[in-house]
Formats: C-alpha cells, structure tokens, sequence
C-alpha cells in the first residue's frame, strides 16, 4: 500500500511529493472514414484539458513512458496491429538512437512549436528512411513550418483552429494524409470527410444520431440487453435463466463460443455449447465476455468507446486488488457500469437499478464515496489527467495500471 494520507478506500492522495511536471498517460482513438478503430495516439496530460503535459525533462519523461509501453508490455500487447502515433521531443528527432526501433505502426508527432532547422529537417528524411512515419501534429501553416510539408506523411489539423480550410490546398499538394483532430460533432465529422480528411479524433462517436426504424431497432435490443445484464450481475447468477436469454441473441452465441475458445482464455478442452460456457468460464469471466460482446454488437461508435470501458473496470479491479481491501470483481463491475450509460443512451439510475445491483455498487458509481467509489474516483482522475491531484508514487502505479489494462482490453477486444 502507498503510504501517505489515506483515504477511507485507502488511498494515499497526499501531494507534497509530486512535481509540476508529473503527468498521466492516456490512449485516444483515431479512426477512419467508416469508423473503424485504426490507430491510437500516446498522451500525457498533466492537468484537465490540457493536450499534452508540461515536461521538464521530456527525454528523461518519454523514455521512461517508452520503456513500460515497449519492453514491460510491448506494442503489439498494447495496441495489437493498430498504429501508434507518440509526440517525440526534438533531442529524439535529432538524435534517433533514443527512438525505439523503426516499425510500420510507429508514426512520430513532430509538435507544433519546435524550432524548424536545417538539422531537423535532415533528421526528419532520416527517420523516414529508416522506417518511421512522420505527423504533423496541430499543424498551422506559415513561412515557419512550410519546409516540415516536405517532410510528412500526416498532417494534422484542429478544428479549433481558425483558417485552417484556407490551408487545405496546399497541404494536399504534398499528397499527405489529413487527420482533423477535437472532431466534437458528427456534423464536422461529415463536413471533414467530405474535405477529403481520412482520419480523425474527437468523440462525435459519443453521440449518435438514430432516426425511425434504427430507432426502434435499437430499444428493442436496449431492453433485451438490461435483461441479459440483470441476469449476469445477480449475485447469484440463474444458469439457466442465462442460457434462456443468450439464445435469443444467436450472433452472441456464436461470438461468444468463438471467443471462449480463442487464444485468450487458453482452455485445455473445447468449449461446444453455451451451457458448457456458463458452467465451464466461471460467473466473473463471463460477466466480462457478455459484457464486451454484447456491446460490441451496438455498432461502430460503440466500438470505439468500448475499450475505455475495458479499461476503466479493469483499472478499478487492478487497483482495488494491489491499493485497498475492496472486492475486486464488484470493482470491475463499478468502473464498467459507470460508462454503460454512454454506450446504451440511456440514464445511469435506471441502467443500476434494472440490473440489480447491490446498493454498495449503484452507490459508488452515482456518489463515488465508500471504498468501491474512491477506486472510482482514482480511475477518473487519472482520465481527467489531474496528475497534481496524485502523489507522485501512486501516479507512477496508475500510469502502470492504465498501460496493463490497456493491453488486456486490447487482447480482449482483438479476439472478437
């Protein structure tokens, strides 16, 4: 345990300790034009809103980042065949033995405000030759960063930024790829990719827009599904009640025997049936199959938004296991059903209460108070990028955390 100020969850979130420059690492999707999940961009962010952390040392900061995601996990554990983007500092672009070895998946960011040289520039073709890729990230075309065209394979540009369509003619001439990043609506999403941009980051995903049949396709697989999942999370769970339901759904039959078989739930027997599933994978995996396969079937936005869900409820189990005394599996269940409602577009109380759920477990996702709710809360924090809200050894281990869980959420997802 963390020594320190405890909280009631055990917790230390004692600050003295934790320098300006501390920061939170964080994944954010990028997708393509049919919203297929394609590649990741590495984050640190030191505080809520902020894009990128103040680093003083951002050699020392990236390596160290660099070392957990490479060697302790690995890229393909990490993001399995998607690419990586990472925001190099200038001493890595000049100096390419601190990069990690060139792959097809790696695409280096070259920031907004480093100084365009002669020396970078040549160290840009460099990279390029040896294997990398090179984004342009936050791009603002002016007499300053004109040279950095000849040099990219990705450019990109923020919504939020003013002038940025008068800026698209030019950058086209270099037959680069265009990304439009804080893509907040679907309505700029259709206006951008109709700009001719192929990929993009933001969370218009996160709002979907359903009309007519979809609409009412959609609330009849939304109530089948609040029954599957008061099913599942009973504390006792009925099997054959369980069965009874997953059978109506065959898509999810079949997804789920598939999975139960793949490499990541390694079995010295086939699993052949659904009963054998429910009486073979125990409640607690199950629960997590369901769960992703079920959601996985509401579509591609869904898609997207599922591996944070992963990733939250298994940080919280991570964390209530290695920090606190708390249940680890109902904290897994917390942290998923603290975001069910953004996938299911529905209201948060009434998704805890159709479930079932015990009343220590709707109380720590709505009030985010008793040991369950303070690993909760650590988790959102750690998303929010409040780093200045951690002591310095406990964010060092929710970094960790959130880097493991997105390996597995990743293995999970990638087994579908």
């Amino acid at each position: 345990m963390v020594a320190g100020q405890q909280t009631d969850a055990g917790i230390s979130m004692n600050t003295s300790n934790t320098p300006d420059s501390a920061y939170c690492i964080a994944l954010q999707p990028i997708c393509d034009a049919q919203l297929r999940h394609v590649a990741d961009e590495m984050l640190y962010r030191s505080h809520a809103g902020a894009s990128q952390a103040i680093i003083d040392n951002p050699v020392t900061s990236s390596a160290r980042v660099w070392n957990t995601a490479f060697h302790e996990i690995g890229l393909e554990a990490l993001v399995g065949q998607r690419d990586l983007y990472f925001n190099a500092p200038r001493e890595w672009l000049l100096d390419p033995d601190l990069l990690p070895a060139g792959s097809e998946q790696l695409v280096i960011e070259v920031l907004e405000n480093i100084s365009v040289d002669q020396p970078l520039l040549e160290s840009l073709q460099r990279l390029r030759t040896a294997g990398f890729r090179i984004a342009l990230d936050d791009f603002c075309l002016d007499d300053q960063s004109r040279p950095l065209l000849a040099h990219a394979d990705i450019v990109k540009l923020d919504m939020l930024q003013p002038g940025w369509e008068n800026w698209l003619p030019e950058i086209r001439d270099h037959g680069v790829t265009l990304l439009a990043e804080k893509v907040e609506q679907p309505e700029l999403f259709e206006r951008c990719r109709d700009l001719g941009f192929s990929l993009f980051q933001g969370y218009f995903y996160a709002r979907p827009q359903v009309q007519g049949d979809s609409q009412r396709k959609r609330a009849s697989n939304h109530s089948a599904q609040i029954q599957l999942l008061s099913a599942l999370y009973q504390e006792t769970p009925d099997l054959q009640q369980l069965e009874r339901l997953l059978v109506q759904d065959p898509q999810l039959c079949i997804s789920l025997l598939r999975l139960s078989n793949s490499a990541a739930f390694r079995r010295s027997r086939e699993i052949s049936s659904i009963r054998q599933a429910l009486q073979l994978l125990g409640t607690l995996r199950l629960r997590s199959l369901v769960l992703t396969l079920m959601l996985a079937q509401n579509g591609p936005a869904s898609l997207l938004m599922l591996p944070n869900l992963l990733i939250r409820a298994a940080m919280c189990e991570d964390l209530a296991g290695s920090l606190t005394d708390a249940d680890p599996h109902a904290a897994f269940t917390v942290g998923a059903f603290s975001m069910l409602d953004q996938l299911l577009d529905d209201d948060l109380p009434s998704l805890l209460q159709s479930a079932s759920l015990s009343a220590e477990i709707r109380t720590a996702v709505l009030q985010q108070t008793g040991k369950l709710g303070k690993i909760l809360k650590l988790v959102l924090t750690h998303e929010q990028g409040l780093a200045n809200r951690l002591s310095a050894s406990l964010l060092e281990r929710v970094n960790h955390s959130y880097l493991v869980s997105a390996s597995w959420a990743n293995r999970l997802l990638g087994s579908l």
